[in-house]
């Protein structure tokens, strides 16, 4: 697998909603940067993922104009855009904000190791 390949996989992961999916695409020293919040265990970033998952139903997560700004054998990083779309409260709601995402190679496995988001700037 690619490290392009294990970023869509990780996608299409956190779109399954079931954190176990998720996990398996992560290093076990990830560390996520949200807006709000830093998360610096897996049970931190759990405890998001699902916060997030149960606040905005039947989200859809995507990722837009994919850079990938550094590459080597051992780790890659890119940037993107974010989007997501769901329903809060009932109501239809979508959104989207900037990413950056760095990726190890772990023994031939490409895991994340890094995640950061923030809202969208205008």
């Amino acid at each position: 697998m690619s490290y392009k390949q294990a970023l869509k996989q990780y996608i299409e992961a956190t779109n399954t909603h079931d954190f176990n999916n998720v996990k398996t695409h992560l290093h076990d020293q990830a560390v996520f940067w949200f807006t709000n919040k830093t998360c610096a265990s897996m049970t931190e970033i759990q405890q998001y993922f699902e916060n997030a998952w149960d606040t905005i139903k039947e989200e859809v997560y995507t990722a837009k104009d994919v850079t990938w700004i550094a590459t080597s054998d051992s780790s890659a990083t890119c940037l993107y855009t974010y989007h997501y779309e769901g329903y809060h409260n009932g109501k239809f709601v979508s959104g989207s904000g900037r990413a950056t995402n760095i990726f190890i190679n772990c023994n031939g496995e490409w895991k994340l190791i890094h995640e950061h988001l923030s809202k969208g700037v205008k």
